[in-house]
């Protein structure tokens, strides 16, 4: 624990109302952040939740093509104005009747092209819909980890960061300040019990920018598996860091992630070589090979005792 003298009882209490001030503006300005989270993830969810429903619908689309088949086979048997054609079902063995409306005012040919059109319609549909939903279940693991970091932030240079990152996705306007924005705080610095600096992300931003511009090919990038939660560097120095200084990062992104009040998380962790950033991907987003995946139990109380001071 740091401490530090302070020469008279007024430069005390100056003090201690600046923190207490500084540490009410970063709770409004963090509650701020929490709401519109909340917001977005509950209309991306919402969002999703009826793609899914379309998409569902979707899967009679096959039917369609039958109808326009049928009417076209049977195009001698109808005349414009028909409202119904009743024909057997000549694809099943047992040719059970069918019944498929009409619209009088089209020719049967122009009847058999609507339901052709409508076919082609939910094809196209469903490839979209796909993508829609897989974009959005990105985009709600993003806002999950902006929440995570948000949950985690310790000072109002971290919140303004998340504020600055969401700006730069457009969630949020850019702030019209003309003062500079502030400069980010380092990632946060562990040493394990063997000599190793680990580091960790304090946000999406900075993760990326740790591991795929500091990090070196043959440092040890660590993530908790299917969580949210930070990146964790292990600096090696070209060195094999040892299996209790493995752990111990280990541990440190189990409580620098979502998981952190779990029982038993699974963190997967490789060279740095392994990981790659996909085109368009959002911050924080990589994908990774050739790992290994230890499990932890989140020990607060020994990554604090880790941390550099």
């Amino acid at each position: 624990m740091q401490t530090s003298e302070i020469a008279t009882a007024f430069e005390l209490l100056d003090r201690f109302f600046a923190e207490r001030d500084s540490a009410v503006r970063m709770k409004q300005r963090a509650n701020d952040l929490f709401r519109l989270l909340t917001n977005l993830t509950e209309r991306t969810a919402n969002r999703i939740s009826n793609q899914r429903e379309e998409l569902v619908n979707c899967v009679n689309r096959d039917i369609l093509k039958f109808y326009g088949d049928l009417i076209s086979a049977n195009m001698y048997r109808i005349s414009k104005g028909d409202g119904l054609l009743v024909a057997d079902n000549f694809y099943d063995e047992n040719c059970p009747r069918v019944e498929i409306k009409l619209d009088k005012r089209k020719t049967p040919s122009q009847n058999a092209q609507h339901y052709y059109n409508e076919y082609k319609k939910m094809v196209t549909a469903e490839v979209k819909l796909a993508e829609q939903i897989a974009k959005g279940e990105e985009e709600l693991a993003y806002l999950d980890s902006v929440f995570d970091s948000l949950s985690r932030a310790t000072s109002n240079n971290d919140v303004s960061q998340l504020r600055i990152e969401l700006a730069e996705q457009g969630y949020i306007r850019h702030s019209v300040s003309k003062a500079k924005p502030p400069k980010a705080l380092p990632p946060i610095e562990y040493i394990s019990s063997d000599g190793f600096t680990i580091l960790v992300g304090r946000n999406n931003k900075q993760n990326d920018q740790l591991t795929l511009k500091f990090a070196e090919k043959s440092d040890v990038w660590l993530h908790t598996q299917s969580i949210t939660g930070s990146h964790v560097i292990i600096v090696t120095d070209g060195e094999v860091p040892p299996d209790r200084t493995v752990e111990e990062a280990a541990i440190i992104a189990a409580v620098n992630s979502k998981g952190r009040n779990g029982n038993l998380v699974p963190v997967d962790y490789c060279n740095v070589k392994y990981v790659k950033k996909p085109s368009g991907a959002k911050p924080g987003k990589v994908i990774f090979s050739n790992y290994r995946t230890a499990f932890v139990k989140p020990d607060v109380n020994l990554a604090n005792s880790l941390i550099k001071r």
